[in-house]
């Protein structure tokens, strides 16, 4: 690992200034550093500032207001999101997102705005000796036939053909949630988190998300909506811990009188970003949870895939897991998570 200057602001508005006078490249904050430390050791990425964000008051807290919605500071622990009673009881799929992830020594320390900004785990681009595509080099090393893809995207690839690797931000995408940004010079901004992420091809492909020098996410709220009640998160890896989805759903409903109202399908592991699912939405809406409409849903949420060489098992598995949040939402209103309703699947 490089040396560095580790620095411990004990304000949002040092914190930015500290980030932006070294540059994106040159200065990089750090919440749990789970994911930050791992690519420093890597050599991916080599700051010669870290700012360490855990000195910084109020980035920690949770707050539920049942007629507004679900705060959450950028530093809240995944285990904290996991264990909330507030959250199990009203925002079902997020606690399950919560629980799915890694081991819990890593949930403990891990946090909600590394979460949702942790670099891809391709492993072309986690190979210090390679300069792919999104490292500043000429080619997306997972793209040719003869590449070892399995993991890659099948939809929104191209030129580079990276996963989101969040596990909560498919669900706070389900949940239409809006973050806070700070930003040099006490700047904020509040941002549709369907707006943050990026595509290879729009923008910088070195990016993933529309954060500029300085800026740090420090809130995510959920807003209060029948469809955080109604709602599940399904994962499949191959690993019983410490994985990444290979494929995962989040999926939320509203429902009148047994018809679908409202839905929201957004799936992890398959896309450059958490991928909305409209057409598999559009399919579920207006329409009973009857078996034929959650077959049409599922068949219809991978609609676009282009698989690669390797990962063409991504599209049925997909199709298994969105049937099957269907169904688990068809049984009626959600009970409070209690641990093994969703998660795994």
């Amino acid at each position: 690992m490089k040396a560095f200057e580790l620095i411990h602001p004990q304000t949002v508005a040092e914190a930015t200034r500290l980030l932006a006078e070294g540059g994106y490249d040159a200065a990089r904050p750090m919440g749990g550093g789970q994911d930050l430390l791992g690519t420093m050791k890597d050599y991916i990425l080599t700051p010669d500032r870290v700012v360490d964000l855990k000195r910084i008051p109020g980035l920690s807290r949770i707050a539920y207001d049942p007629a507004q919605g679900l705060s959450l500071g950028a530093l809240v622990t995944i285990t904290e999101v996991e264990e909330h009673p507030g959250i199990r009881r009203h925002f079902a799929a997020l606690a399950e997102a919560a629980s799915s992830i890694a081991s819990i020594q890593i949930r403990n320390v891990g946090t909600v705005g590394g979460n949702l900004c942790q670099r891809p785990r391709c492993w072309y681009y986690r190979n210090e000796h390679i300069v792919c595509l999104k490292k500043g080099g000429s080619k997306c090393y997972a793209a040719p036939d003869s590449a070892e893809n399995k993991y890659n995207a099948i939809l929104g690839g191209g030129p580079s053909y990276i996963v989101h690797p969040s596990d909560l931000a498919p669900v706070l995408m389900a949940f239409s949630a809006v973050l806070t940004i700070a930003g040099p010079g006490g700047k904020a901004r509040k941002l549709p988190i369907a707006e943050f992420f990026t595509l290879p091809g729009e923008g910088s492909v070195t990016r993933e998300n529309v954060l500029q020098p300085g800026e740090i996410v420090t809130e995510v709220f959920v807003p209060a909506s029948p469809l955080a009640s109604r709602s599940t998160y399904l994962k499949f890896r191959e690993k019983n811990s410490l994985d990444w989805a290979l494929s995962s759903v989040a999926m939320a409903l509203e429902t009148d009188g047994g018809v679908v109202r409202e839905a929201r399908v957004v799936l992890g592991g398959v896309a450059p970003i958490p991928w909305r699912a409209k057409a598999a939405e559009d399919a579920l809406r207006g329409q009973p949870l009857s078996e034929s409409a959650i077959r049409a849903a599922a068949e219809a949420s991978t609609e676009g895939a282009k698989p690669l060489s390797q990962n063409g098992y991504k599209v049925p598995l997909t199709h298994a897991l969105v049937r099957r949040a269907a169904q688990v939402l068809a049984a009626g209103p959600r009970p409070a998570f209690g641990g093994g309703e969703g998660g795994i699947a």
